[in-house]
């Protein structure tokens, strides 16, 4: 018996598969850097949030845009490649948690040149 849920290990066995597809399949020359950060699966396997990365976040829309146009040809690509009773459905997002990172860092930076008051 595994010790996480089915959906768990499909999540990283999607996302290198993705991963792999969106580099060496899509031949976009608009495509950017992407990487896909995440592949969160929901319980029952029917739909795929796959999480995006972009290197300059002026490209984030076009990208996007790029990756929703190629679904059909990246679900297929995953119907040859893992097998699953249902191939779930795609839908591309940018994630936010490296941004929130950066905005955490920053904010224990100043925190630690600037300490604040103490209180009584």
């Amino acid at each position: 018996m595994h010790p996480y849920k089915r959906s768990a290990r499909l999540n990283i066995l999607m996302r290198e598969e993705i991963a792999d597809i969106v580099m060496r399949r899509i031949k976009d020359p608009r495509l950017g850097f992407v990487t896909v950060t995440d592949v969160a699966l929901t319980d029952d396997l029917k739909l795929a949030r796959v999480y995006i990365s972009v290197l300059k976040p002026e490209e984030q829309k076009s990208a996007l845009e790029i990756l929703d146009g190629s679904k059909s040809m990246i679900r297929s690509e995953i119907a040859k490649r893992v097998r699953m009773k249902f191939i779930p459905a795609l839908e591309f997002r940018i994630d936010e948690s490296i941004e929130e990172g950066f905005r955490i860092d920053k904010l224990l930076s100043e925190i630690k040149t600037n300490p604040p008051e103490p209180t009584e």
